[in-house]
């Protein structure tokens, strides 16, 4: 897992769980396996669509807040069981009948087409990079940080955004679609998360699984349900901006609430402690209290001595330079580590002659008696259907040629700063990156595309440098890389996904192809409704917009260097940096009964900019999981992705009429606020025209709803 940007390891299949043959396929012998056109569907495309659109609110609601991303795998399954079972159900009860059976082949599909569809809001329409672009991110910075150029920005719009998704996102899966029999079957690569989907799909549709199969179901709808109401109960006491409401719930008294450690009542984040694994969960409140509780106070008691003391909240000269790079360096550590160890290991095993399972640090999936007929009948089985319906080598290797020409033809006229040349050099790298990724997914369930577009990041705004305009170049590289990285492997996944499921994998890189092209639409429709709706990048609003300002800084310092950081901090972060290899070098080497306890670096990393709040509600999920496996670990094992994935989507879901209600103008009627019992009354602040100093940082637009409201009471209008 990592912040903004890579999936966490996938916390299903536990170790409770063993991926028997009954379990998986239920006696595959006796199912006919539906032609690879029958498992694509007009009701599957539909229901995957609208899955795509929901899971895309959902990921860039997450970038804009906390900038972590959970894995939604499993989750899109499950959603897409549900989808299409109320699908027939409706069409059944309108009088068109409930048309085809409901495959599992079917269910696969539109989870690897949703899938697609939203993987682009986390890689190629990411808003880490694309935000990092605007106006209101290179003011964040400053106007007059070194590097950081009026010219040097572009802001967010849907032509180009489409455009430029259309030209790079295609190109992703025709780089690798070739290697899916070395992956899946001679390497027999796990891929955690897919084999967890598949695991969870198969149970769905199995005959003596349908009564959990509707558990699963009832429990989701309800949490779904339970987790909208109440986002939309919240917003009733938010008031005008993002100070009032139970978002700003001192759960833990004043003097913790400044130093952001609250809870604050969010479905989101609480579903998100549920469905990561405990270390996960664990090492971002470690790195809550590190940061918040120690860490920020000693640096600002340095104020007036380290940096000046007249800085505002978002001066990179002062303390908020100090969060976004040593967060930074703690990401990139953690991140290089991973990477070079992928790296390591992929040299090893091609110049190995050794046999490929001895070496591999992969988990077979067979059960202890492997050696059973019916184990090799289901093997031999699944290999015959996977290997059925092949992808002709030409087709894919004339489709990537095509498609890159295309591309490096066209991307110069959306970005003039990235010439032809650096875009056919992105390409010319673009299959070992796929490789590298997507092998690493198979071995760890980590997707670090987001680390390949650091690097490109840095490289390619060193080679264009600041004259050429280095940012806006290396920006559009960094999505170029993410989103063939990110495209490839979570294909190769969902490849793993088909294999265990007996789907076809020509259905598979078709859905994988339409859900990218619904993607390209749906992802930047969706950012554009949070950036018009929303203030974006309010260091003290709800949508920080995170990863934006760290992205536009990585590019700056790619083409300026550390001049203008405050004192001691490139100190800081060098000593941070190695820290985060030696803590995931520590968790390599160490026993499996001691490295389980070691934090992760790129974890904890989380909350040193977004704040401690993120920490607690993960933390309060982890514990709510913990006491329910003590109580019932068969149910908690059974039920917790369908509770979290509840709570996850209803919230997601109340972003949209939340947009709608922001777009209208409408505003919550109450505004619920806490402060010392000694301060003063609030209507004596606004007699004597004072405001609280949070409200300085509100919108325009909202700054004269407040003054109307002042003036209407008979009062002063407010000032801070």
């Amino acid at each position: 897992m990592t912040p903004a940007e890579t999936s966490p390891p996938a916390p299903y299949p536990r170790a409770s769980h063993s991926v028997s043959a009954p379990l998986l396929l239920q006696d595959p012998t006796t199912q006919a396996t539906p032609p690879w056109r029958e498992q694509l569907t007009l009701r599957g495309i539909a229901v995957a669509a609208a899955l795509g659109a929901l899971l895309c609110v959902v990921i860039h609601r997450l970038n804009l807040t906390v900038g972590v991303i959970p894995a939604l795998n499993v989750a899109s399954g499950l959603l897409a069981f549900f989808l299409a079972a109320a699908w027939r159900a409706a069409a059944g009860r309108l009088g068109f009948g409930r048309g085809t059976p409901f495959t599992r082949q079917e269910n696969t599909v539109i989870q690897t087409c949703a899938i697609a569809c939203a993987g682009l809001a986390f890689s190629g329409c990411s808003a880490s990079y694309i935000f990092a672009m605007d106006r209101k991110t290179y003011e964040l910075v400053g106007p007059d940080y070194p590097g950081n150029r009026a010219e040097d920005v572009r802001d967010p719009s849907l032509g180009w955004m489409i455009s430029f998704l259309f030209l790079i996102a295609l190109v992703g899966p025709f780089s690798i679609v070739l290697l899916r029999k070395v992956m899946v079957i001679d390497y027999k690569l796990t891929f955690p998360g897919g084999t967890a989907t598949a695991l969870m799909i198969n149970s769905l549709h199995g005959k003596t699984e349908g009564d959990l199969a509707g558990k699963k179901v009832h429990c989701l709808v309800k949490y779904m349900g339970i987790s909208f109401v109440w986002s939309f109960f919240k917003w009733f006491f938010s008031g005008v901006g993002d100070s009032c409401g139970f978002d700003n719930f001192p759960t833990f008294g004043i003097e913790a609430f400044k130093n952001t450690f609250y809870f604050d009542f969010s479905p989101s984040y609480v579903g998100f402690g549920l469905i990561c694994p405990h270390i996960v969960n664990c090492s971002v409140f470690l790195g809550s209290v590190i940061s918040w509780g120690f860490l920020w106070p000693f640096i600002s008691a340095q104020a007036g001595h380290w940096y000046p003391d007249n800085l505002g909240n978002s001066d990179f000269r002062g303390l908020y330079g100090y969060k976004v790079f040593i967060g930074i360096s703690i990401i990139l550590g953690d991140g290089l580590y991973n990477l070079v160890k992928i790296f390591v290991v992929i040299a090893r095993e091609f110049c190995s002659m050794q046999s490929k399972k001895r070496d591999l640090p992969v988990q077979a999936l067979e059960a202890e008696d492997d050696g059973s007929c019916e184990q090799l009948a289901e093997e031999k089985l699944q290999t015959e259907v996977f290997l059925k319906d092949s992808i002709s080598p030409w087709f894919a290797a004339s489709g990537y040629i095509v498609l890159a020409a295309i591309s490096t033809a066209t991307v110069p006229t959306i970005f003039p700063q990235l010439k032809w040349y650096l875009v056919i050099l992105c390409y010319f790298l673009a299959p070992a990156i796929a490789f590298c990724n997507s092998y690493g997914m198979g071995l760890t369930n980590l997707n670090l595309a987001p680390t390949y577009g650091k690097i490109g990041l840095f490289a390619f705004a060193s080679l264009v440098g600041s004259d050429g305009g280095g940012v806006i170049a290396g920006l559009a590289a960094c999505g170029i890389i993410m989103s063939i990285a990110c495209s490839t492997a979570d294909l190769m996944q969902d490849f793993k996904s088909a294999y265990l499921t007996l789907s076809s994998p020509r259905s598979m890189f078709i859905a994988q192809l339409i859900g990218i092209a619904l993607g390209c639409v749906i992802a930047p429709l969706t950012l554009w409704l949070f950036w018009t709706a929303f203030d974006i990048g309010d260091p003290d609003g709800e949508y920080k917009a995170p990863f934006a300002i760290m992205f536009r800084e990585m590019a700056i310092l790619g083409i300026e260097g550390f001049s203008a950081l405050p004192l001691h901090c490139l100190d800081i972060c060098y000593a941070a940096f190695f820290l985060a290899l030696a803590i995931s070098l520590l968790k390599d080497v160490a026993p499996a009964n001691v490295s389980r306890f070691i934090p992760i670096p790129i974890a904890m990393a989380a909350p040193f900019y977004v704040g401690a709040y993120f920490g607690v509600d993960m933390f309060i999920g982890t514990v709510i999981l913990y006491v329910w496996q003590k109580l019932n670990r068969e149910e908690a094992d059974g039920y917790a992705v369908a509770v979290a994935s509840g709570l996850i989507c209803g919230d997601g879901i109340w972003s949209i009429p939340s947009a709608v209600l922001s777009i209208l103008g409408v505003v919550p009627p109450i505004c619920m606020s806490f402060k010392p019992s000694s301060a003063p009354r609030h209507a004596e602040w606004t007699s004597r025209g004072h405001l609280p100093c949070s409200e300085a940082h509100r919108p325009a637009a909202q700054g004269r709803r407040v003054q109307r409201r002042a003036a209407a009471e008979g009062g002063q209008p407010w000032r801070c």
